[in-house]
């Protein structure tokens, strides 16, 4: 992989120090709202609002590509992001903060397009999945590594948003300093919802229920832990290791949906993802016991959006398959939008743990919907079943990487 991955070694750089300089930010906010005073539906509100932000972007940046170039539009979306993170240490307002996480989204969202895009032209049909695998390594390292930035704000509460400001900016190196050829972006054309929801029941209603869990877990689930007495370093630890189980199982639990019907691996991933909220919900834990649960947490969470990506594509000719992931791309960014608001709703309602209520009804809705599924349609043959590939839940951009990976001949 090492050596596939470096000639796109700029590209790589960039988003790893792109997700340390932003990945924490959520996390940040949540934080100093809730230290504010701000209630779990206002919180909620502003995370809902970067992934609207996010949506909207995936869908309208590429027109800004198009006149600019990648590199001119990669500058600007990253100087917006850093601008705006340099602004909420100005503006301690929620209505302020709610604006500036939409804009954070649309910038984004311009980042992964223009990065994806750019990742896409240069793999080859002998690399691209180890091209894809570093960019994932290197966009949730990144994101894993930025949570300890939290760290530094407990004397200097304005330090961290200009370390992520900095980070952005160093960002900008790599990719304006690459003598790499600019690409030309690919249209994609989703599929109607409806056409989606015939062709893949399962892969749509998975994809919706899984954004809406992680869209509540990335908005609350900072609020969560200091709501229940933890400090700060354990907020970092503990979101740091959620994305590291994210990591760490997706494969495994891939390599099984290849050998059995991958509607049971799904099934299964929302059922433990349910178990693991439970205890959550209803227990009070040791730090320790409320980290290794956040850690399996992450483990099936994160695996249910590709398993849904994979499970669809074994219904999908290959000619379809680009419109088939855009698809679900954006409704999984559908359900991340609403997911901050259903969780502030059960915090409301039950306290801190009522964040992992939320996730653990809507787990185990999604299990019962897969359990229906498998007597409402015969599965797929193992043999006949497309590769699992771990993607990210990004942009549709992330949809012609993939499924670029899955027509390409064998060798």
């Amino acid at each position: 992989m090492l050596s596939s991955a470096y000639p796109v070694r700029a590209l790589l750089t960039a988003i790893f120090v792109l997700m340390a300089g932003s990945g924490f930010l959520s996390t940040l906010i949540a934080i100093r709202l809730e230290l504010a005073g701000a209630s779990a539906g206002v919180i909620g509100l502003v995370g809902t609002s970067y992934f609207g932000g996010l949506m909207l972007g995936s869908l309208r940046v590429q027109k800004v590509i198009e006149r600019t170039g990648h590199i001119r539009a990669f500058a600007a979306f990253v100087t917006i992001y850093s601008a705006s993170s340099l602004t909420y240490a100005i503006f301690e307002s929620s209505a302020v903060w709610t604006v500036l996480r939409f804009i954070d989204g649309l910038a984004m969202a311009g980042v992964f397009v223009c990065l994806e895009s750019w990742l896409n032209q240069q793999a080859s049909p002998k690399n691209r999945s180890a091209i894809l695998a570093a960019y994932m390594i290197a966009l949730y390292c990144g994101q894993a590594a930025g949570q300890f930035l939290l760290n530094l704000g407990d004397e200097a509460p304005d330090l961290p948003f200009m370390l992520s400001a900095i980070l952005l900016s160093i960002a900008l190196l790599p990719v304006l300093l690459t003598r790499m050829d600019q690409p030309v972006i690919e249209t994609v054309a989703p599929f109607s919802l409806r056409r989606l929801y015939k062709v893949s029941p399962l892969g749509i209603v998975g994809t919706l229920v899984t954004g809406a869990i992680l869209g509540a877990f990335y908005a609350l689930g900072a609020v969560y832990i200091q709501r229940i007495g933890m400090g700060l370093s354990q907020v970092a630890l503990f979101t740091s290791c959620v994305i590291a189980g994210g990591v760490a199982l997706q494969y495994p639990l891939g390599l099984l949906s290849d050998r059995f019907d991958r509607r049971l691996i799904v099934i299964a991933s929302f059922l433990a993802t349910f178990a693991v909220s439970l205890p959550i919900f209803l227990m009070e834990l040791a730090p320790v016991a409320v980290i290794g649960l956040g850690s399996l947490f992450g483990g099936f969470a994160f695996a249910l959006y590709p398993l849904c990506v994979a499970h669809s594509n074994d219904h999908l000719s290959e000619e379809e398959r680009i419109g088939a992931s855009s698809g679900l791309v954006l409704t999984y960014s559908a359900g991340a939008v609403a997911g901050p608001m259903l969780g502030s709703i059960g915090m409301g309602a039950l306290g801190p743990g009522g964040l992992f209520a939320v996730t653990g009804g809507l787990a185990i809705l999604g299990g019962l919907f897969g359990i229906w599924r498998t007597f409402a349609r015969p599965s797929v043959p193992a043999e006949d079943q497309q590769a699992f590939q771990s993607l990210p839940r990004t942009t549709a951009m992330a949809a012609i990487f993939e499924a670029a990976d899955e027509q390409q001949p064998d060798s």
